[in-house]
């Protein structure tokens, strides 16, 4: 009861105290909307997959320069650091931006659409913001405009964290979050906030959840290994095909039979599976990829753990071998439950009342969870439907019809500062 009192009185006292700030973080960022919209638009035409985004992280820089911010460029890779010297001392407060777009042909009729293309994997494609970096990169953008004319109302430091290859790379090297704290970005890091847009949310709208909120997410491969026969005599080998179908629906029967679903979902997904070259040939080997996703570490050893065994004994059974490999690629993302309820306040404060969603665990993942692990860490989620939309029949992220009405980007800017003078305020 007491934690719970010193808590509420210390939310009380920053709303009183900050006050004065977030009024003119309003009036502020409503003033510079035509100019993140007009940052937005520019970026969405010149879109750069990860690791290459150096004219955005060019635009990123000279802004921030602009506004008198200490600026490294070239962190991992193409990433941008900028950091802002508040005139009062304090703890330091992380925002981070992803800026990479994704080998998506864009098919959204727009005056700033994408007609950049690319060579990827092998196949001629085109390069869109499909996922919405380019409105995080514009709303940061906007958010250090805002910090930086109060700066010497500030107690404390923020930094400006615009990150490269969120969604990954070809080569398979360290990239993104991961490679940024390798390199040391958030050892002077008190907490850390981000936003990701959201094509199905409304609007003026922002969703939240303390804890696990994003899956973890890991490749899976499996190969199975049968003998080589004769489609017209298959008693004379082991058939791959048939045993690599009992495993695919044996998988299934991990997250219906050994998950508690009850407290987290868990996905175990086959995207494509190769075997065999003719119609009467049983082939020698079957091969399958597929993702995992889970939350928490207990969950996620627990079904890395059932799908080997499944794997393996289904094979066993048959007269056939499977290899599993499952690579980790992200952590799950994770809110940390002291600091969100610390900031739930602020989340009320930009949103208004019936604007604040409670969401569900989203089985997508996000690279922000390397940061989390590092330091406390918030991750919320920021309208951009427009007003009245059917989020059913509203096309998801990473498609070619992906849209963003750009009405929410001074909600973001609000949240995203009020996120920084109220966490310095408690501080």
């Amino acid at each position: 009861m007491k934690k719970y009192l010193l808590l509420l009185a210390l939310i009380s006292g920053t709303t009183f105290g900050q006050s004065s700030l977030r009024s003119e973080i309003d009036k502020q960022a409503s003033s510079i909307e035509s100019k993140v919209i007009e940052w937005r638009r520019d970026i969405h035409q010149n879109p750069e997959l990860g690791n290459e985004e150096f004219r955005t992280a060019k635009k990123v820089a000279d802004h921030l320069r602009s506004l008198g911010i200490e600026v490294t460029e070239g962190v991992a890779v193409t990433g941008v650091v900028g950091v802002l010297k508040g005139g009062k001392p304090g703890p330091t407060v992380a925002l981070r931006a992803d800026m990479d777009a994704l080998p998506v042909t864009e098919r959204v009729d727009l005056p700033f659409k994408s007609t950049v293309t690319t060579n990827y994997n092998g196949q001629e494609t085109g390069v869109m913001h499909a996922c919405g970096h380019d409105t995080h990169v514009a709303i940061l953008m906007g958010v250090a405009e805002v910090l930086a004319g109060m700066k010497d109302q500030l107690q404390g430091t923020v930094k400006f964290i615009f990150q490269p290859a969120e969604e990954g790379v070809y080569d398979g090297t360290t990239a993104g979050a991961e490679l940024m704290v390798q390199e040391g970005v958030m050892e002077d890091v008190d907490a850390i906030f981000g936003l990701h847009i959201g094509s199905q949310m409304e609007v003026g709208k922002i969703g939240y959840r303390s804890g696990p909120a994003l899956a973890a997410v890991d490749n899976l491969e499996i190969t199975v290994h049968g003998v080589q026969a004769h489609g017209a005599s298959p008693w004379s080998g082991v058939d791959p095909i048939v045993t690599s179908s009992q495993i695919v629906m044996g998988l299934q029967t991990i997250l219906s039979r050994n998950v508690n679903i009850t407290q987290n979902p868990a996905v175990v997904t086959i995207g494509a599976i190769h075997g065999g070259i003719r119609h009467n040939i049983i082939p020698e080997k079957v091969e399958m990829i597929g993702t995992i996703r889970t939350f928490g570490t207990e969950q996620q050893d627990l079904v890395h753990n059932r799908i080997r065994e499944v794997a393996t004994n289904i094979a066993e059974s048959a007269g056939a071998t499977a290899d599993v490999k499952i690579e980790k690629l992200y952590p799950s993302t994770v809110n940390d439950p002291a600091l969100t309820a610390q900031m739930a306040p602020s989340i009320l404060a930009a949103a208004g009342e019936g604007n604040v969603i409670a969401n569900p665990p989203i089985t997508g993942a996000e690279d922000f969870s390397f940061f989390q692990i590092e330091k406390p860490g918030l991750f919320i989620s920021l309208g951009g439907m427009k007003k009245g939309g059917d989020p059913t029949k509203t096309p998801s992220h990473h498609t070619p019809d992906f849209y963003i009405d750009e009405g929410g980007f001074v909600l973001g800017m609000r949240v995203m500062s009020y996120f920084v003078v109220d966490y310095m305020g408690m501080k």
